[in-house]
């Protein structure tokens, strides 16, 4: 009976997200489109302007399978001041939904009126979850987080008046697209000053989000389940420190107006408790915006951002700068974080974090064995000696750094893991060893090892 009851509930909740999320369709005002110009990989097809402020572009990237829509909304002015730049919202739509919805739905043209922002809505697919695709093991299109992040963010820098840094650029979502807000923000620190979740779906490790997520993108739960984990908000939480990170919300009970219950906010309201506390134990500030009794519906999303956006402009008239030091999670073998590169080599997909990084060192931790290339803070050319330490033991070498002032580093973590994490062969990750690298760096000074942990590179 109660496994009956839950499936019912999943079912209804996610119907009632979908009705939420209702397209919405407009006649643009055509004009000339523009030269097709590439940008990388991505080709823009065509230049609608719909109104004084309203823009609908298409694009084609070999992401997608096909072309694919963006709603780019400038400000007031913004061909009367052309020295001035602009920071940018990517606004994200949610599931059932298209690039349309902030702007026949969420009123964001008229909310967005007299603040000096550009607003960019792209488009997502009807539940395209802000992930590149597992599609079986086949990969390829659709990879929204490919075309969003690598190709969308350095094209629209590219063309418009941006300000073209992690100060001037935010990401906020509705629903679905609250939880790409918070997984691009987590997995893309240092590329947003803020992220924003309206009713956003925080938590994809939940129950009601593995009955709705289709297995296409991120793989079945028993198989691929450390996937599912590599993108949720929840498992990513100490990732969002330095980032200005808002939730709205409510808890889906009648009231205000509203005279039913909405299992889907009910849903939205646990999973953002959950996120709630895991920032409020990382010692992450952020702004919880519990509105109580209300539903999953385009008129409170409305409310929510007429309010977000004034707080979003204090954000980036003052952003906070990075992290340091750096801490940060991911099940990503290569990445780039605040100028580390880290490159892991390692048989099976799993968790590994880069820890306590800056000038003076880092500890890495994980299997297998990786390289890691500090951002460019040292003096070119000059020898420093760097101490690792693995299992308790340790052993020193002279690395000399590169003309712009970085340091490659190689270790060994440890055995690479056989079996990727969270499987049943690694017992729910418990078998998933993880091992600990200490790195500390020191300049040669006249043959005599200077820690920079008692002054500068």
């Amino acid at each position: 009976m109660r496994a009956g009851v839950a499936v019912v509930a999943v079912a209804l909740a996610a119907a009632t997200i979908a009705s939420a999320c209702s397209l919405f369709s407009a006649t643009p005002t055509p004009t000339p489109a523009k030269a097709v110009a590439e940008d990388g990989r991505l080709v823009l097809l065509d230049t609608q302007r719909i109104d004084a402020r309203l823009l609908k572009l298409t694009l084609q990237t070999p992401a997608l399978a096909g072309p694919t829509h963006v709603h780019i909304l400038l400000p007031d002015g913004y061909n009367a001041t052309p020295d001035q730049r602009y920071p940018v919202l990517y606004l994200l739509q949610g599931a059932i939904d298209d690039y349309s919805a902030w702007i026949g739905e969420g009123n964001a043209e008229a909310l967005s009126a007299g603040y000096p922002m550009i607003v960019v809505m792209p488009d997502a697919g009807d539940e395209g979850y802000y992930s590149d695709w597992y599609n079986g093991g086949a990969f390829g299109p659709p990879q929204w987080e490919t075309y969003h992040i690598r190709q969308l963010i350095p094209w629209i820098d590219a063309h418009y008046r941006t300000v073209a840094a992690r100060g001037g650029r935010a990401v906020g979502g509705v629903s679905m697209g609250g939880f790409g807000a918070l997984s691009y923000a987590a997995r893309h620190p240092d590329l947003f000053a803020a992220a924003i979740s309206f009713s956003g779906l925080v938590d994809s490790n939940s129950l009601p989000d593995r009955a709705t997520i289709p297995n296409t993108v991120f793989g079945s739960w028993i198989t691929q389940a450390v996937r599912w984990h590599g993108h949720n908000p929840c498992d990513l939480a100490g990732n969002l420190r330095g980032v200005d990170v808002s939730l709205y919300l409510r808890n889906g009970l009648p009231g205000k107006g509203y005279f039913a219950l909405d299992p889907a906010e009910i849903i939205v309201h646990w999973q953002n408790a959950t996120l709630h506390q895991r920032l409020l134990a990382a010692d992450i500030p952020h702004h919880w915006n519990d509105r109580g009794a209300g539903p999953h519906k385009w008129p409170t999303w409305q409310e929510d951002l007429g309010e977000a956006l004034p707080n979003l402009m204090s954000v980036f008239s003052n952003p906070s700068t990075a992290p340091t030091p750096v801490w940060f999670t991911t099940i990503e073998a290569d990445y780039e974080i605040y100028g580390w590169h880290v490159a892991l080599h390692r048989p099976a997909l799993e968790f590994s974090t880069l820890a306590d990084a800056d000038a003076h060192g880092f500890t890495l931790r994980g299997s297998g064995e990786a390289s890691v290339t500090t951002p460019p803070v040292y003096k070119p050319g000059a020898q420093y000696m760097v101490t690792l330490n693995v299992g308790g033991v340790s052993h020193s070498e002279t690395l000399r750094s590169s003309s712009s002032g970085s340091l490659d580093i190689r270790l060994v973590l440890g055995p690479a893991n056989p079996t990727q994490q969270f499987t049943a062969s690694s017992v729910d990750g418990d078998s998933t060893r993880v091992y600990a690298a200490e790195a500390t760096i020191a300049l040669l000074n006249a043959g005599t090892a200077t820690d920079h942990r008692s002054g500068t590179p």
